[in-house]
């Protein structure tokens, strides 16, 4: 009982000291890298006294944190407490392959819970959302900044029985997704309006900084430019999880447009000016005159038009055919 006690309060004080950095000797038996493309993760076997590097093989933006799964022979289960497991941040350097000595600074060690799975999740930003359940460990402190991470599983006395130096323990390392994707915008602006200021709006939120990427919820969303020197701009995107979307806007002068519909033979005229029909034509916000003049029929009609609008303007010729007694 003696002994017992003793083991128990070891373990207790090394979980408190778990921001001091300390030196150990390590066995790294391999390297595991954390891949948005890889749901399910990747898995690498280890020995009694192995260790595994965990790296990101690319930027967290889209991760919530990271979930190791520690699978253990079902004839472990015999040997309780016979080893414990450590996951250690502040590497410097991924180790080779095989003996190194690091330094590190432990954020967990505990020993080896006697079931065949032990799952810990590891949050790399705030908000998380990670709890711990009956099934899982979910780490309180962010390791965001802490990549590589070290996970060592080390005897817990000597003299280990010979039936646990051939036993091979079971390593997965995989993401824990946000339900979030990135929006990278760029702007195409007129010639003559380069650097006019304009408001932009997602999902009705004002966007302080329109240059800087955004995460954003899976899902679709809407954009919104309004500005006094370009055309208001209203589209719909829709955000893939884990993905980024490159979304160009182009930004439209606010001159006023008119276009034109009628038969080939007609000719218009603005304010008493033959015009193109077949060409879009800008004028000034306002007042004007709209003129369709075929052989010698006409319409005249007026029209006010507003600065960032398209007007279409058709002319039709109908023919109405009525019978009677």
């Amino acid at each position: 009982m003696k002994t017992k006690f003793i083991c128990i309060f070891f373990f207790i004080q090394i979980q408190i000291q778990t921001t001091s950095a300390e030196s150990i000797r390590v066995f790294v038996e391999g390297n595991l890298f954390i891949a948005l493309d890889s749901i399910s993760g990747t898995s690498l076997p280890l020995s009694y006294t192995g260790s595994a590097v965990i790296a990101l093989s690319e930027d967290a933006r889209f991760l919530r944190g990271v979930e190791l799964t520690l699978t253990v022979p079902q004839a472990y289960l015999a040997y309780k407490g016979g080893l414990a497991i450590g996951i250690y941040t502040g590497l410097e350097t991924i180790p080779e392959l095989g003996v190194s000595d690091v330094e590190v600074n432990r954020l967990l060690f505990e020993p080896l819970p006697n079931r065949i799975q032990t799952v810990y999740q590891i949050p790399i930003r705030e908000n998380h959302g990670l709890k711990t359940t009956p099934y899982v460990t979910a780490l309180n402190r962010i390791a965001v900044s802490a990549f590589p991470l070290l996970i060592r599983i080390t005897p817990t006395m000597k003299g280990m029985a010979e039936e646990i130096e051939k036993m091979r323990f079971i390593l997965n390392a995989k993401p824990i997704m946000s339900n979030e994707g990135a929006l990278n915008l760029s702007f195409r602006y007129p010639e003559q309006l380069y650097g006019k200021p304009f408001s932009l709006l997602i999902d009705d939120v004002l966007i302080e900084d329109v240059n800087e990427e955004m995460l954003l919820k899976e899902g679709s969303h809407h954009l919104v430019v309004v500005s006094e020197d370009f055309r208001n701009e209203n589209r719909s995107f829709f955000i893939e999880r884990g993905k980024t979307l490159f979304l160009t806007v182009e930004l439209h002068d606010p001159t006023p447009i008119l276009m034109f519909e009628g038969p080939e033979n007609a000719r218009v005229y603005i304010d008493g000016m033959l015009v193109n029909p077949s060409k879009p034509l800008p004028v000034e916000p306002g007042h004007h005159e709209v003129k369709f003049l075929m052989s010698d029929y006409s319409i005249v009609r007026q029209i006010t038009v507003r600065k960032g609008k398209t007007y279409k303007i058709v002319m039709t010729v109908a023919v109405d055919v009525s019978e009677s007694d």
